[in-house]
C-alpha cells in the first residue's frame, strides 16, 4: 500500500483530542477532590501512619458532614468490627438500613455486614435472624455457611443438618462435618439415662450413609470413621453385647492403628470383664510393636504393672524407650512406679526408690507438662484431651491422635 501524505493530518488531530481528553479528566478529578472534606485526607493520613483511633474519628467526622457516603459507612463499620466496637459498627450498619433510598445491592451488603457483627458480638439469635433473611440474596452462600457455624455453636445438630445438606445442594463440594453432626446426636442419645438405644442407632446408621455419600478419600475420612465405631462400641456395652464391643474397637486397631491409644483403655476394660485380660494385654503389646505411641506405651505399662509385677513391666519400658526415646513417656513411667510405691501395692523393688524417683520426676514433669497435649493443625490450640472439634478454630477433624513430643 502507497503512503499518503494526507495521512499526516491526523497526527496533530490525535495528539490534540488526547491532550483534551487528559486535560478534561485532569479537571474533574480536581472538582471531585475538592468536594472531598478536609477529615477524609486526615483519616487516609492516620491510617498510613497506623493511627487507627485518630482516623476512626476523621472518618465518622467525614460521615456526619456527608451522610451519603456508603463505602464510607462500610469502612467504618468494618473498623469498628476489627477494633471489637461492636456497639458502633451495630449502630453504622443499622442505619444504613434505616436509608429508604439505599440500592437493594448495598442494602443487602448492609445486612451481611450487620449479621456479621452480631455473630462476633456474640448475640446469635440476632445474627441467626439476620442470616436468614440472606438466603435469596447473592450473599446465600456465606450467610449458609455462617448459619452452619451458629447451629454448631448452639449444638442443634438437627438444623446443622439440614443447612450442610442445603450448601451441598449449593455447591459440589463434600462437607465431611455431616458425619460427626450425627455422631453428637447418637452420643447424646447415650449420655442420656436410660440410654436411648433406638435413637443411638439411627444416628449412626445415618453417619455411616453420609460417609458412603460424601465419597471422602481413605484418610480424609478415618477420624470420622474412627468415631463412629467408638460410639457403635460404647453403645455395644451398653447393650452388654461384649462380643460386638470388641469387633468395633479391634477394627479400630486394624483400619486406624494411628488411633489405638484412644481405645486401648475401653478395649483392655472388655478383656477383663470375659476374663481374658491376658489376652488383651498380648494384643496390645503386638499392636505397640508395630505401632508404637505415648498413650498406647502407658495403658501398656500400667497393665504389665497389675498382671506380672514391676520387672516385666520395667523391662518392656526400658526397650520401649531405648527403641523410642521420649521424656514424655519417661514421665509417665515415673509416675505409675511411684503411684504404686504410695499405695503400697508393690512389694518389688524397681531401680530407683523414695525420694530419689520423686525428686527424678519432678525434674522431667516440668520439662514434659507442655508435650502431654493433643494440637490443633489449624490454629495450633493445645489440649490435654483428644478432641474431634478443635475449642480454638472449630474446625473438624485437626487434632491428630499423637501427643505434641510425638509430633515435634
Amino acid at each position: 500500500m502507497d503512503f499518503e501524505p494526507w495521512w499526516l493530518i491526523f497526527v496533530p488531530v490525535l495528539f490534540a483530542l488526547g491532550w483534551l481528553a487528559a486535560r478534561f479528566d485532569f479537571r474533574q478529578m480536581l472538582r471531585e477532590t475538592r468536594t472531598l472534606p478536609d477529615s477524609y485526607f486526615r483519616g487516609l493520613n492516620f491510617l498510613l501512619n497506623e493511627q487507627p483511633d485518630r482516623a476512626i474519628d476523621a472518618f465518622v467526622e467525614v460521615a456526619k458532614l456527608d451522610p451519603e457516603t456508603t463505602e464510607l459507612h462500610f469502612a467504618l463499620g468494618s473498623l469498628f468490627r476489627r477494633r471489637g466496637e461492636m456497639e458502633r459498627a451495630i449502630r453504622v450498619h443499622q442505619s444504613l438500613l434505616s436509608r429508604s433510598d439505599l440500592p437493594e445491592a448495598e442494602r443487602e451488603h448492609a445486612q451481611h455486614e450487620l449479621a456479621h457483627d452480631f455473630l462476633k458480638a456474640g448475640m446469635l439469635d440476632r445474627a441467626e435472624s439476620a442470616f436468614e433473611q440472606l438466603k435469596d440474596t447473592r450473599y446465600a452462600l456465606p450467610a449458609l455457611r455462617s448459619l452452619i457455624r451458629i447451629y454448631e455453636s448452639e449444638h442443634d445438630w438437627p438444623r446443622a443438618i439440614e443447612a450442610v445438606k442445603t450448601l451441598h445442594g449449593l455447591v459440589d463440594e463434600p462437607v465431611p462435618q455431616i458425619v460427626h453432626y450425627y455422631c453428637e446426636q447418637a452420643q447424646a442419645a447415650l449420655a442420656v439415662k436410660p440410654f436411648n438405644a433406638d435413637a443411638a442407632h439411627a444416628a449412626l446408621d445415618a453417619a455411616d450413609h453420609a460417609a458412603r455419600q460424601a465419597g471422602q478419600s481413605e484418610a480424609a475420612g478415618k477420624p470420622a470413621k474412627v468415631r463412629t465405631a467408638m460410639l457403635r462400641a460404647r453403645l455395644a456395652q451398653l447393650e452388654q453385647d461384649p462380643k460386638r464391643e470388641r469387633l468395633y474397637l479391634e477394627s479400630i486397631l486394624a483400619d486406624a492403628p494411628e488411633f489405638a491409644g484412644l481405645v486401648a483403655e475401653q478395649l483392655l476394660a472388655s478383656y477383663r470383664a470375659a476374663d481374658q485380660a491376658a489376652d488383651g494385654l498380648e494384643l496390645l503389646q503386638k499392636q505397640y510393636a508395630h505401632h508404637p505411641s505415648l498413650d498406647l506405651f502407658n495403658v501398656v505399662f500400667r497393665e504389665l504393672r497389675v498382671q506380672q509385677g514391676a520387672a516385666p513391666a520395667w523391662a518392656f519400658a526400658r526397650g520401649a524407650l531405648r527403641h523410642h526415646p521420649s521424656l514424655l513417656g519417661l514421665d509417665r513411667l515415673l509416675e505409675a512406679e511411684l503411684g504404686s510405691a504410695n499405695n503400697g501395692a508393690a512389694q518389688e523393688q524397681g531401680p530407683v526408690r523414695g525420694a530419689d524417683l520423686s525428686l527424678l520426676r519432678s525434674l522431667i514433669h516440668k520439662h514434659t507438662q507442655r508435650l502431654d497435649r493433643y494440637a490443633c493443625r489449624n490454629c495450633g490450640f493445645q489440649a490435654r484431651r483428644y478432641y474431634w472439634q478443635c475449642p480454638g478454630c472449630n474446625a473438624w477433624e485437626t487434632y491428630a491422635p499423637r501427643r505434641l513430643e510425638e509430633l515435634e
